[in-house]
């Protein structure tokens, strides 16, 4: 059913087709307008909903992606390319490649924010996602054109290895499994005993050092120990 205004709704479907669907496809035109509403515009029809279904649909595409892309994949690099693929910064790209701050309804302070337009786009993004998936229960009007992203992303990425977020995915992890967030510690080295890397990071969680990691930054160190802490804990070595 098309909304009561010949306008947005014209808007609308001018983004389906930059999508490369069909105005033929049944598409809940109501919920893809309710996902291009920030809760500026009102403080109960707006986007934080359909984000919050969006958030799962987009990390599942992810998976599927790698999942058929790269069977053979280790564990620990398969979470952490996805985790780089469902960021804030690559979602938001997405967002402008297809002009999503076009159609984006924001009122009030919100809309000269530039500092959180990132974030919002992002939002948006997983936003249309959760209204496509609703649309048809399905994937059937996502993995079309969203697919070849995440197939070029990823193969970026391997080329890449300093892009995957280890961190992230390991926070993943221990969310999911204990409900708490991995700590860090870091210490810059003595510069007599220094070579390339200035600092050195261990990572904590419940009390036991999971791993650590050397980095010429706090963040590579970071970095560095979250990847042998994941891959400990999801990778153990075989005896």
């Amino acid at each position: 059913m098309k909304l009561a205004y010949p306008r947005r709704q014209r808007q609308l479907e001018t983004l389906v087709k930059k999508l490369g669907l069909s105005l033929e496809e049944p598409i809940k035109w109501d919920l893809l307008d309710l996902a291009l509403t920030h809760p500026s515009v009102s403080d109960s029809d707006n986007y934080e909903q359909l984000e919050f279904l969006g958030d799962a649909v987009v990390r599942l595409v992810a998976a599927i992606v790698l999942w058929e892309k790269y069977p053979d994949f280790p564990i620990g690099d398969f979470a952490a390319i996805r985790s780089v693929l469902v960021s804030d910064r690559i979602l938001s790209k997405l967002a402008k490649e297809y002009g999503l701050q076009l159609y984006l309804l924001v009122a009030g302070s919100a809309s000269g924010d530039r500092v959180g337009q990132q974030s919002r786009l992002a939002d948006a993004f997983e936003a249309v996602l959760g209204a496509l998936y609703l649309s048809t229960n399905n994937l059937e009007l996502i993995r079309p054109w969203l697919d070849s992203h995440f197939c070029k992303l990823a193969t970026e990425i391997r080329r890449d290895p300093a892009r995957l977020n280890y961190k992230a995915a390991l926070q993943e992890w221990t969310q999911a499994q204990f409900k708490v967030l991995p700590e860090y510690r870091v210490v810059e080295i003595p510069p007599s005993v220094r070579n390339q890397e200035r600092f050195i990071a261990e990572v904590w969680l419940n009390g036991k050092k999971l791993g650590n990691g050397k980095g010429r930054s706090i963040k590579a160190a970071e970095q560095a120990a979250a990847k042998v802490a994941f891959l400990s804990v999801n990778c153990p070595q075989k005896s």
